[in-house]
């Protein structure tokens, strides 16, 4: 049976609990860039009092084009957020792409998350569930929301009873996503906590030839619909400058913007809610 509301490090997600924010860039660069990124997000968690993860990738293990920058790595990045989550107290977050992968990862981080691509994936389900960490499993863009319970079985049956469960849109013919917003309750009702991810739900998967494209401005009007329906976390990526960021920069929230597009997706939220 699963937990909900789910454990992550100090917080909960779930039923009656406050909204869970997963955020940060991409994809790690630097120690500097993590911080500067990682400190606003806080302030920000902190002034509208929701629970913030930082997320950053060490690895971008399927990027359109084998030329694309994929990261610093496991070791470097794990070290990367290691000093983050020190210097800010915040809990951290990243994906894996392989079982060898978890339980390094699960020695610094407080989530574990598993890519949408491999959602299906049974060795690296169990081994992230073998690690102990909740664990953050994204809706393959080929599955419909009612599969994701024998995604949850796999993780319950590994040990691991702390899962969230993630929308982030489904392929609608070539190079474009689409979200039913009906795949939030529809998931909630596998007894999971539900996140939604509104800056990979605006991607155009090879949109720009050898990277993928996207449009950041529909970011928060899915986001908008998602607390609206009662998502339980919101995920969302933002760097200082996303057309510099060497990953997913369409798509994702300018740093500058994040505060106040916070501030009107919280108000949208507590208002469904009451």
């Amino acid at each position: 049976m699963l937990n909900n509301p789910a454990a992550i490090g100090p917080y909960r997600c779930g039923r009656g609990a406050p909204l869970l924010w997963i955020a940060g860039p991409c994809v790690l660069e630097d120690v500097a860039g993590a911080m500067e990124i990682a400190t606003e997000l806080k302030r920000v968690a902190d002034e509208l009092g929701i629970q913030l993860v930082f997320k950053a990738s060490f690895d971008k293990a399927n990027r359109t084009s084998i030329a694309s920058p994929r990261g610093p790595g496991l070791r470097a990045g794990l070290e990367m957020l290691a000093e983050v989550q020190s210097r800010t107290g915040l809990p951290v977050t990243t994906d894996i792409h392989d079982a060898a992968q978890a339980a390094p990862a699960a020695a610094v981080v407080d989530l574990l998350q598993i890519p949408a691509f491999l959602a299906r994936q049974t060795d690296l389900l169990a081994a992230a569930a073998a690690t102990g960490r909740p664990v953050h499993v994204k809706k393959g863009q080929f599955m419909a929301p009612g599969d994701m319970k024998n995604v949850a079985h796999k993780l319950v049956e590994g040990g691991c009873r702390d899962v969230l469960l993630c929308e982030r849109g489904t392929f609608f013919g070539y190079g474009r996503l689409v979200n039913d917003m009906r795949a939030i309750p529809q998931m909630q009702a596998l007894g999971a906590p539900v996140v939604f991810d509104a800056t990979h739900s605006v991607q155009e998967p090879g949109g720009l030839g050898d990277t993928t494209g996207g449009n950041r401005a529909m970011v928060e009007p899915l986001a908008r619909a998602a607390m609206a329906v009662g998502a339980d976390g919101l995920f969302c990526e933002t760097h200082p400058d996303p057309d510099r960021s060497p990953s997913d920069g369409p798509n994702m929230v300018p740093l500058s913007q994040i505060g106040s597009m916070m501030k009107r997706l919280v108000a949208i939220r507590t208002a469904a809610l009451q």
